[in-house]
C-alpha cells in the first residue's frame, strides 16, 4: 500500500504569523541561558525520512538562536536490531533489555556512534558548525557499571561528568549524545537512552527534559488515544504506571521523567518526535502538545 500523500501545509496570514511569533516572547524569555536536554529517541528515528530529521533539526538550531542551550541525547535501539538481522543475528531480550555480548555491543557502538550520532550532528551542522558528537566514554563523561551478568554489557549510569558538556556549551555548541558509558577499567557498556537522558538532565541542573518517541506522550487509557494526559503531577505518573496504564516501553520513558523531576529539573515532557516542529509547539506556544510532569500539576505547558 502506498504512502498517504503529504497534507498541504498550513498556510497562515500575515496577523496569524505574527501572532505566532509574539506567542512565543515570553517563553524565549525565560528559557534563554536554560538548559533544555532532548532525548531523541530511535523510535523517533526509525520512521524518520530526511524531511524529519530536518525539521528536528530546525527546532534546535532555533533554540540556540535565540539562547536557549539544548543537549541531544539520542537513542537507536531500532537500528541496532535492524543491523543485527542484516547481519545474521538474531536480538535476545530479557524484561526488555537488550543481552548485550561482545559482538552485540560492537554493534551498538557502530550504530550509534558511528551512524546514528553522525545522522543528528551532519543535520544539525546544515544550518553552520553548530554541533558537536560525542559518546559516553569520550572524556570519561559517562561512567557507568552493569546492571546484570545475565543482560551482559548492559550498564547503568553512576555518574555523569556535567563540565564536559558544559564547556562544550560555553563555546555555543550543541553536544549530541551517543550512550555507551564506560567504566573505570574502560570497558565499554550499552547503556539504556532515557536512562541517560534523566541523568544528564539531573547532573547540568536543566531546565526541562524532553522525551521524543512515537508515541503522543502519556495516555490514562492505552487503547484510546484521546485520553492524553497534558499535564500530570509525580503522584499522579506512579499512579498510572502502578494501575497499568503505562506499561512496555513507556516505563522507561515515564521512569526518567520521574527521575529527572525529582532531582531538581523543573518539567519533563514527552513528545510525539514524529510531529514537524514539535519542540517548538510545546517549549514555545501556550498550548501543548505532548505530556508535561512536574512536582505539581498547576504549572501551564511551556512554563
Amino acid at each position: 500500500m502506498s504512502a498517504p500523500p503529504p497534507r498541504p501545509a498550513e498556510v497562515l496570514s500575515p496577523a496569524r504569523r505574527a501572532d505566532v511569533l509574539v506567542e512565543a516572547i515570553p517563553y524565549i524569555r525565560r528559557f534563554a541561558g536554560r538548559i533544555v536536554v532532548v532525548k531523541y529517541g530511535g523510535n523517533a528515528l526509525a520512521g524518520s525520512d530526511a524531511d524529519a530529521l530536518a525539521s528536528f533539526a530546525q527546532d534546535v538550531v532555533l533554540m540556540v538562536s535565540v539562547g536557549i542551550m539544548p543537549v541531544v541525547v539520542h537513542g537507536g535501539g531500532p537500528q541496532i536490531g535492524a543491523l543485527m538481522q542484516r547481519l545474521g543475528m538474531t536480538p535476545r531480550f530479557v524484561d526488555g533489555l537488550r543481552v548485550t555480548d561482545a559482538e552485540t555491543l560492537d554493534i551498538a557502538r557502530m550504530v550509534l556512534v558511528g551512524k546514528v550520532n553522525r545522522d543528528i550532528v551532519g543535520a544539525l551542522n546544515v544550518h553552520g558548525p553548530l554541533a558537536v558528537g560525542m559518546s559516553g566514554e569520550d572524556a570519561g563523561f559517562i561512567t557507568a557499571t552493569a546492571r546484570d551478568p545475565a543482560l551482559g554489557f548492559v550498564g547503568d549510569v553512576a555518574h555523569v561528568e556535567a563540565s564536559a558538556i558544559h564547556r562544550i556549551l560555553s563555546g555555543g555548541l550543541v553536544p549530541v549524545i551517543a550512550t555507551i558509558g564506560s567504566d573505570g577499567a574502560g570497558q565499554a557498556y550499552n547503556v539504556n537512552a532515557d536512562t541517560v537522558a534523566a541523568a544528564v538532565a539531573a547532573a547540568l541542573s536543566a531546565e526541562k527534559l524532553v522525551v521524543l518517541t512515537d508515541v503522543a506522550g502519556i495516555l490514562a487509557d492505552r487503547d484510546d488515544p484521546g485520553s492524553l494526559k497534558r499535564r500530570l503531577s509525580v503522584s499522579e505518573l506512579e499512579e498510572l504506571i502502578a494501575g497499568g496504564a503505562v506499561a512496555g516501553g513507556m516505563i522507561p520513558k515515564a521512569a526518567a521523567c520521574l527521575s529527572a523531576v525529582r532531582s531538581g529539573v523543573a518539567a519533563a515532557h514527552i513528545l510525539d518526535g514524529r510531529v514537524p516542529h514539535v519542540l517548538l509547539l510545546e517549549l514555545l506556544s501556550d498550548q501543548g502538545v505532548g505530556t508535561m510532569v512536574t512536582m505539581g500539576h498547576r504549572e501551564a505547558s511551556g512554563q
